[in-house]
């Protein structure tokens, strides 16, 4: 199964629909979103495109292939008019016969890290920087942000199959990879 793996789109609604078009171009069964989904935090500027209301409506029609963890910019209230769980603080998945620990950031993280076995993977968004590290022992991953990135990193996604991690753009050109099996 292909995952598209997505983080902090903090209420761009522009962003957001590119996304949505990376999302059918890959073909993907399932899109994993990492939080800060409507708001742009007190931290961020306004993203060109803010329009919390239409992404809503854009989320909203997929929420049959969305799963999500609550970022540090969901409430309760994003509940009420997402369709799909957004307030849950990780999930787990499982490739190549590793655990992979998703979660916004903001909580576990390098310096906080959950439980982890050598090898295992802890996936999260939230720095709005694409990451690959595993200086830690276990596998560190960020696809970056969709809407804000930072550190003059690109807008930016990642894509899981076949035990393969591929960070691209928003426009879909490939930057890095990971292929667990190696």
């Amino acid at each position: 199964m292909k995952w598209l793996i997505a983080s902090d789109i903090h209420g761009d609604a522009a962003c957001c629909e590119r996304l949505l078009k990376a999302f059918e171009k890959e073909k993907a069964a399932r899109l994993l979103l990492l939080g800060d989904l409507l708001y742009h935090g007190p931290r961020n500027d306004l993203p060109e495109g803010y329009d919390p209301k239409g992404v809503i409506a854009l989320l909203n029609a997929e929420k049959e292939k969305i799963f999500c963890v609550r970022g540090n910019c969901e409430a309760e209230v994003d509940q009420m008019v997402l369709e799909f769980p957004v307030l849950a603080d990780y999930c787990l998945l499982e490739a190549e016969n590793r655990l992979i620990f998703a979660t916004h950031g903001h909580s576990f993280n390098l310096s906080s890290p959950p439980p982890m076995k050598p090898g295992d993977i802890l996936l999260h968004g939230h720095t709005h920087i694409p990451a690959k590290d595993f200086s830690s022992g276990f596998w560190y991953l960020n696809p970056g942000s969709v809407s804000l990135p930072k550190e003059g990193s690109p807008k930016s996604y990642m894509t899981l199959e076949n035990g393969t991690f591929l960070w691209k753009t928003l426009d879909g050109g490939e930057f890095d990879s990971l292929r667990l099996s190696d």
